[in-house]
């Protein structure tokens, strides 16, 4: 099942943040014990599931070939890349490198995103939605054709 949605949540001061249960059963049918954190593009961080992340290692595996910048991302994207557990109230813990490259404050917003559900600063992803909101029927357009 797609995911999908977008939650305003607080970060805590132990960079604990609550996964919804929504987001949480969507990602697997069975209770997640743990999660994979990594970073992504425009400042936000991905949020994948034991089985979405190895799908996407896997599709990097794919597009691995000797050429450098494709090293220089592996290494950047796989160093920062984390397995978080998450307790019993559904939260999981952000590493503090994470919450930086992120430029997380306390008000965070996690997005559905297909695979994976992505953290954003609130202010990072009004930002990002304001400018890119308009470009909604352009960039659908491109997507289906």
């Amino acid at each position: 099942m797609a995911l999908t949605g977008t939650y305003l949540r607080s970060l805590d001061e132990k960079q604990r943040i609550a996964v919804p249960k929504r987001l949480r059963d969507a990602m697997s049918p069975k209770e997640l014990k743990e999660l994979y954190v990594g970073p992504e593009v425009d400042h936000a961080l991905a949020l994948f599931s034991p089985e979405s992340f190895e799908r996407r290692a896997q599709r990097l595996e794919e597009a691995t070939s000797a050429r450098s910048r494709v090293t220089n991302y592996l290494r950047l994207y796989y160093s920062q890349a984390e397995r978080v557990e998450v307790d019993s109230q559904g939260r999981i813990r952000l590493p503090e490198r994470l919450v930086e490259f992120a430029k997380l404050q306390q008000e965070v917003v996690l997005l559905g995103v297909h695979d994976h559900v992505e953290i954003w600063d609130k202010t990072t992803w009004q930002d990002f939605f304001r400018r890119h909101s308009q470009e909604f029927d352009q960039l659908a357009a491109e997507v289906f054709n």
